[in-house]
């Protein structure tokens, strides 16, 4: 155990208080102890990896931060089954793709860029470009916090949805100890629905395209909104996304001005754009807080930006304005896409 840093020192928004105490978990047993040590003297446990899915209050976290080092990639690949890749939890999740775009594994490229760990992935059901990380997870192991016992679930047992799986439904439950991908041996993506992407490779909608030259769109593109972590670069010094994309009833959607987004969803819902709602109720980007600290980012408005000190109360204040105007112009309240520690909107 060492001396507890601030929750700032352990995000890649760089806002938050100090934790109570904190463990580093370099292998699974150190992970799985710390938090079952503190889980029978009832102190409160937070796990961080990556931090990219966090806003922690100012005032810190009053339990145990368990940090998540844990590493180590397993694989099996032949020819009917494709490629099976078990990864630690603690692994980083774009090495992890770059490593799947180098040996030809298809099916996660379109993820490149991502910040965060592996086993923070089937949590939110990570997804951008028209991939979603549902759609090659086989299974995730975990600890049951609740019932004491290490539970593998089948991908058909995780209740993926978007943005969303039965992990995040049950938060704090389960601790994912590892998760196991099944890939396609191929140097060509799979068919590749996301416009933008597709516009950027310049092949059609649904076409296909090299592994790499995926990867390498996509990393542009998502550089260019300030989505690819950068000490140097103020935009990067976020949560990603801060809002995920309404998925609204199909009268809602159809309340929405001629010119909304609208992408229908296999449940017969309608999905829409976070940000065209963001920008439409006259956010633009750059806009700040009260105190000038936290931004819109200056390259996407659906990011919102620690510019150097900001605090956690400058964040969420910007980000209530954001959703209030939205609100007042649309009706639709935005849900935030990451975790709150301690805070509200």
């Amino acid at each position: 155990m060492t001396a507890a840093p601030t929750l700032a020192d352990l995000t890649t928004l760089r806002v938050g208080g100090p934790a109570g105490a904190v463990v580093v978990a370099d292998d699974e047993a150190t992970l799985v102890a710390a938090v079952r040590a503190a889980d029978a003297r009832g102190v409160p446990a937070l796990v961080v990896a990556g931090g990219s899915n966090l806003v922690v209050a100012d005032a810190g976290y009053p339990g145990t931060v368990v940090v998540v080092r844990t590493r180590g990639v397993i694989t099996e690949a032949d020819s009917c089954g494709g490629a099976w890749v078990t990864a630690a939890a603690g692994e980083p999740w774009d090495a992890l793709v770059a490593r799947a775009v180098s040996e030809r594994w298809s099916g996660i490229e379109a993820l490149s860029g991502i910040p965060g760990s592996v086993g923070a992935t089937p949590i939110q059901n990570v997804g951008a470009y028209g991939q979603e990380v549902a759609d090659v997870v086989a299974r995730v192991r975990t600890w049951d916090r609740v019932d004491g016992v290490q539970r593998t679930f089948a991908a058909a047992d995780c209740g993926f949805a978007y943005r969303s799986s039965r992990f995040k439904a049950e938060p704090g439950r389960y601790l994912v100890l590892d998760v196991t991908l099944q890939l396609r041996l191929s140097p060509i993506s799979g068919p590749l629905p996301y416009p933008e992407l597709t516009r950027a490779l310049g092949v059609p909608e649904k076409g296909r395209a090299g592994l790499d030259e995926v990867r390498a769109a996509v990393l542009e593109l998502r550089r260019a909104k300030g989505m690819v972590l950068d000490p140097t670069d103020h935009d990067t010094w976020s949560v990603g996304s801060f809002f995920t994309n309404p998925i609204l009833t199909e009268s809602q959607a159809a309340a929405l001005p001629a010119a909304a987004p609208r992408y229908p969803t296999p449940d017969g819902h309608v999905k829409t754009s976070a940000a065209w709602l963001i920008e439409q109720a006259g956010v633009s980007r750059g806009a700040t807080s009260s105190s000038g600290r936290a931004a819109v980012s200056s390259k996407h408005t659906l990011a919102l930006t620690n510019r150097g000190n900001a605090s956690a109360a400058d964040l969420l204040e910007l980000a209530g304005e954001v959703r209030e105007r939205v609100r007042t112009a649309f009706g639709i309240v935005l849900e935030p896409e990451p975790t709150l520690v301690g805070c509200t909107i």
